[in-house]
């Protein structure tokens, strides 16, 4: 069985190929997290998780069960007991995490959508790291009744695909009737001048040259500030979710979850407490910003894809958790970085904005693919 999913399922019609994360539902079929604990123990579920309704809806074929970072609590894809999925960009890279099978399904064409979650970039970070488009959607947009909660407070379902248009598919999946903008216009842009490898903030800048947009710099602000309380957050809701498996189990979950998990354990009230302020006071300084921007850029990774000895980095290098603390949607497309490997562009709007997202998203994608030969996907 491939790495790239924990079960597989046959394709007998026409319509939509789909792989779905498991960590989401489905009638009959036990839900695994990519955990060998919780698969021992795992029941097939009783009906579907509620984002699926879309899917079954238009007839669309589930392929598999995509492979992830156990417990959906990591993020370089890594899992010991199901397998690596292989980025198809480079065997010896990283596919990223936590939703490494859907993004790597995509990537090779196994599927034309793939449905992931994002708590802390779990999209948007294997997306980056394989090369193709995901959709970080708005907090609460896309129902979780059904979807095994890592951190509810920052838990999101959202597509993957090769480009845009695949994203927009996604969308309709999940959200049947979700129309995208006609035209983004000339959108009004913030880049974030988070620091990044020197190849990462050329790429972002040939990209935004691309497009003609009004571009302005923006100081980011609580950013850092942003992505420690995130990941506090992160951390103490997920014990929370896992704490019996922790409990009773440790030295049976993979090491670096566990020591997640356990830190998550150490979270104190007080800490939580003043989490939940910065968290306020974040989407007010962001609220704000969106009065003056349209959208808001940066990288997705600050650096390129890294070797699987390497993957540890990406913890350092990911730009998406302030996102899920504000609970806004964030867009990620490849860009060409001038060698073999992709940069990833993270295009971020207000609440509730993926019809206008998804219109600068493909916009975006269209005037990177025009500028130049090879300038498109990033793609092998």
């Amino acid at each position: 069985m491939p790495a790239t999913f924990i079960t597989s399922f046959p394709v007998t019609g026409s319509g939509p190929r789909v792989a779905v994360k498991d960590l989401i539902d489905m009638a009959g079929v036990p839900t695994t997290a990519g955990s060998r604990v919780l698969a021992e123990t795992a029941v097939p579920a009783e009906r579907d998780a509620a984002c699926l309704a879309g899917l079954r809806a238009a007839g669309a074929q589930i392929v598999g069960r995509a492979n992830l970072h156990e417990l959906a609590l990591g993020v370089t894809g890594i899992n010991p007991w199901f397998g690596t999925p292989e980025n198809p960009l480079d065997a010896s890279l990283a596919p990223g995490g936590s939703s490494s099978g859907s993004a790597v399904a995509v990537a090779t064409g196994e599927a034309e959508v793939a449905f992931g979650t994002d708590t802390g970039g779990s999209i948007r970070i294997p997306a980056a790291c394989c090369g193709v488009c995901g959709l970080k959607t708005t907090w609460g947009r896309i129902p979780l009744a059904g979807v095994r909660p890592l951190a509810p407070s920052l838990d999101t379902v959202g597509p993957m695909a090769a480009g845009v248009a695949g994203l927009v598919a996604g969308m309709r999946l999940l959200e049947p009737g979700f129309a995208v903008a006609p035209d983004a216009g000339s959108p009004r842009v913030g880049r974030l001048r988070v620091p990044a490898a020197a190849e990462v903030d050329d790429a972002v800048t040939a990209a935004l040259r691309a497009t003609s947009w009004e571009v302005g710099d923006v100081d980011p602000g609580e950013w850092v500030t942003a992505t420690r309380w995130t990941a506090e957050l992160l951390v103490a809701e997920a014990y929370q979710s896992n704490r019996e498996f922790l409990d009773r189990d440790a030295a049976r979950i993979s090491p670096d979850v566990a020591s997640r998990l356990d830190a998550g354990r150490r979270v104190s009230p007080a800490t939580l407490g003043e989490a939940v302020q910065a968290r306020d006071a974040w989407r007010a300084q962001l609220a704000g910003l969106f009065d003056r921007f349209d959208l808001l850029v940066s990288p997705t990774l600050l650096i390129l894809p890294p070797a699987l000895d390497d993957a540890s980095q990406l913890l350092a290098a990911r730009a998406t958790m302030p996102v899920n603390l504000a609970g806004v949607p964030a867009l990620v497309l490849p860009v060409p970085a001038g060698g073999r490997l992709p940069a990833s562009l993270q295009l971020i709007s207000a609440w509730g904005t993926e019809e206008f997202l998804l219109a600068a998203g493909a916009a975006a994608e269209a005037a990177v693919a025009g500028a130049g030969p090879g300038r498109g996907s990033g793609r092998r």
